[in-house]
């Protein structure tokens, strides 16, 4: 008889909640879902917040979100799962940043805490109860750990780049 091991319970608990969480919040992005925007409510809204070009901001949030919220709760490519969904939360910290840090003044606590589940969870790894570990561990390799984190960092470097640009073009087209 297996004995239940409870880390890896514990690992299939967290990754099944932050991954549904953040697969939910990706979908309103993506979809409508849930009562979202869908890609046309969320490229205006990348669009007011200065998010340049909008809709490929719009895309690229959904599917960080959504996507990798899904592969974490499967367990599935962990590292790159986390380090997407980490990334994705960058963005969501630096445009809540003025507002302060709680969410209920609109601040960056919520995707903070997203964020650094899904990268705790990335780093981990996904547990014995996951795809990775029926697999044997075929996507969740040390080197795509570096790959993952590293390519994810850049992406919200850029994407976080280009909407200080436009806000900056914004304003000299405003004086």
């Amino acid at each position: 008889m297996t004995c239940i091991n409870r880390r890896d319970l514990g690992l299939l608990v967290l990754r099944v909640g932050a991954g549904a969480v953040l697969a939910a919040h990706g979908s309103q992005k993506l979809a409508g879902w849930f009562g979202g925007g869908g890609i046309e409510g969320t490229t205006q809204g990348m669009e007011a917040m200065g998010f340049h070009p909008p809709k490929y901001s719009a895309m690229a949030a959904g599917l960080g979100e959504a996507g990798g919220g899904v592969l974490l709760a499967l367990g599935l490519a962990t590292p790159a799962a986390g380090a997407a969904a980490a990334g994705t939360m960058a963005g969501a910290v630096a445009v809540h940043a003025p507002a302060g840090f709680f969410a209920m003044g609109g601040g960056y606590e919520y995707p903070a805490f997203l964020g650094f589940t899904a990268a705790a969870i990335g780093l981990t790894g996904a547990g014995r109860y996951s795809l990775d570990h029926a697999t044997h561990h075929v996507f969740d390799r040390p080197w795509t750990l570096a790959l993952a984190f590293t390519g994810s960092a850049l992406a919200a470097a850029s994407v976080l780049s280009r909407r200080a640009k436009g806000q900056a073009a914004a304003a000299v087209d405003d004086a």
